[in-house]
């Protein structure tokens, strides 16, 4: 019979959780102050998860984690962590677990649950949603030259249209994802633009770009230096629509490459949502490795408590 604990000591599985986030962050080819950083963020967060031992006779087999937070006035379950010990893989467990965890988060009220993966080829769970995923790649040396395309500051006049295109591709990418609600989407994007940047152009350690082709601008780009130790985040790369399938994906890569050597940087890290294949493959052709994946499944709603165990 398979069991599920909630354990009031979690430190054992804390410290092996955290090594393990290391080794994979590490090599995905993030520096070592940016994989601290990265780790500390996750440390915040771990005091509200709930660890549950898995035990079948007595004996440990693995862990599974799980916690309900409110998210945008909508409660939604995460699964921390689910690892079963290399000798008990394959029986099963792992099944249980994520059943366990899908029980355990709807019964508290949540109406989705999600869980972010190191390693994206995971079959355990394939029938949940990609959401989004967030791709790395070490610059070692300059990239090579744009082929034609060129990259300069965008300036005051072009930024209006800009953040308004930049908000609607953002709520866009949110809901195709099945991330949020558009009406929930919206309030995140009106948030997160007021807190990323909050003096427009002039926001200290960003680069917005605009790229043109033959005296035409075919895309723009928009970038946060130092987002880890770095590391810069690139918030988008877009080619407008009418100029797509022209090559001018990588050329903007490349400009943001140029960007992120010239803002102090030696890494560039994207997120690119869920549903958006194109731009998923256009990342792994140039090299850029998923760091994690985001998925996510609906959950039915139930009512009572959780047990803590299951057969």
């Amino acid at each position: 019979m398979t069991e599920f604990r909630a354990l009031d000591d979690s430190m054992n599985w804390q410290q092996d959780f955290e090594r393990r986030l290391r080794a994979s962050y590490t090599a995905a080819g993030l520096g070592a102050a940016a994989v601290e950083r990265r780790i500390d963020g996750v440390r915040d967060g771990i005091r509200d998860w709930t660890v549950a031992e898995i035990t079948d006779a007595e004996t440990r087999v693995g862990h599974v984690v799980v916690t309900v937070a409110d998210r945008n006035g909508t409660l939604e379950g995460r699964i921390g962590d689910l690892r079963v010990e290399a000798p008990h893989v394959g029986r099963g467990y792992e099944q249980a677990a994520r059943a366990w965890a899908e029980a355990w988060c709807a019964e508290r009220g949540a109406r989705r649950l999600e869980i972010r993966l190191t390693e994206p080829a995971n079959e355990l769970f394939d029938g949940y949603s990609v959401v989004g995923q967030t791709r790395l790649r070490p610059i070692s040396s300059p990239p090579a030259p744009l082929d034609g395309v060129t990259a300069r500051p965008m300036t005051e006049a072009e930024y209006p249209l800009w953040l308004t295109a930049e908000k609607a591709s953002y709520v866009g990418d949110i809901v195709r994802a099945g991330a949020l609600s558009r009406e929930e989407a919206e309030r995140k994007c009106e948030r997160d633009f007021a807190e990323l940047l909050p003096a427009g152009l002039a926001t200290p350690d960003n680069t917005l770009l605009v790229l043109e082709a033959a005296g035409e601008e075919v895309g723009t780009g928009w970038l946060k230096h130092g987002f880890l130790p770095g590391v810069s985040y690139g918030y988008s790369l877009h080619v407008h629509e009418r100029h797509r399938g022209k090559g001018y994906g990588r050329a903007a890569m490349a400009a943001g490459e140029q960007a992120t050597l010239a803002g102090g940087d030696s890494a560039l890290m994207f997120t690119v949502w869920g549903g958006n294949e194109v731009a998923m493959n256009l990342y792994e052709s140039a090299g850029y490795r998923v760091l994690e994946e985001s998925r996510s499944v609906g959950l039915l709603r139930t009512g009572g408590s959780g047990s803590g165990s299951t057969t």
